[in-house]
């Protein structure tokens, strides 16, 4: 019947604050590409007080927010908008990565270092999306409600945090790495133990995470920049080229600004996806 038909989401309606023009026009033609779901840029700003003024004025689902700008900074600006009846979701797109943990006090929905990859944009307004859709009243229909598809074990990764079963998505995963009798999960806002060896996580996790160590595996998407870097850890540096100067190739996880050291036996691999990823 017609009234079953399943319309699309209409595009989100995205303004893009950032105080550097070439920062704006990079994020306008991401968007240009992304479809699941669509982003309609419906304005680009310069200043949190030029954002303030348009906000009075029109409204969008979604600020993809700057934070060092001239006068208020992006986590001021964001800490304003929390005041607004509707205010619009938060991304936070940035070239510096230490600001994260203070983004998701502000209750960012998620946190973007430059130079940004379509697909982590994309998984961002999907987030966006779900907050919209969580938010929105259900409309009145005599059929019974419908609970939402639960992510599939293949998914998630379970934490046994207090006697409590807690299912992370795999989407949310920075990294994975092996630290003495545990494996620490990291996502951009928690740091999990998990029992399971990394052995094991990598074996059921197949491709999904690349592994740099072995004991470390890496999210693509988490990934900012490959370069060699020095550690104070010698265990960090056990692969490094000078094992007296403890410098390694690493990986740079942009969302909590840390670096993972790469051995010798997997830098080829790790160049080659990597390259891939661009």
């Amino acid at each position: 019947m017609a009234g079953d038909d399943v319309r699309p989401l209409a595009p989100l309606r995205v303004a893009i604050v950032d105080d550097e023009e070439l920062a704006r026009l990079r994020l306008r033609t991401l968007l240009g590409d992304c479809v699941a779901p669509a982003a309609q840029v419906v304005a680009e700003l310069a200043s949190a007080a030029a954002t303030l003024q348009w906000l009075a004025q029109q409204r969008c689902d979604v600020l993809l927010l700057d934070i060092r700008m001239p006068g208020l900074d992006g986590l001021q600006l964001a800490q304003r908008l929390r005041g607004l009846p509707q205010a619009p979701a938060v991304v936070f797109v940035t070239a510096h990565a230490e600001h994260a943990l203070a983004a998701f006090d502000v209750q960012a929905v998620d946190y973007l270092t430059k130079p940004v990859r379509r697909a982590r944009l994309q998984e961002a307004l999907a987030r966006v999306a779900q907050r919209i859709g969580s938010r929105a009243a259900p409309e009145p229909s005599t059929r019974p409600p419908v609970a939402p598809p639960a992510l599939a074990d293949d998914q998630v990764i379970v934490v046994h945090e207090r006697g409590e079963r807690v299912r992370v998505p795999l989407a949310e995963v920075l990294y994975l790495k092996a630290e003495l009798k545990y494996v620490t999960l990291r996502t951009a806002a928690r740091i999990y133990l998990l029992d399971d060896s990394l052995a094991d996580l990598a074996e059921r996790l197949g491709t999904r995470l690349l592994r740099v160590h072995r004991n470390a595996l890496v999210a693509v998407s988490a990934v900012r920049a490959l370069e060699r870097h020095p550690f104070t850890d010698a265990a960090d540096a056990l692969d490094a080229d000078d094992r007296n100067g403890a410098w390694a190739w690493a990986v740079h996880i942009g969302a909590t600004d840390e670096w993972l050291a790469i051995s010798r036996r997997q830098l080829a691999l790790v160049r080659s996806v990597l390259s891939a990823a661009d």
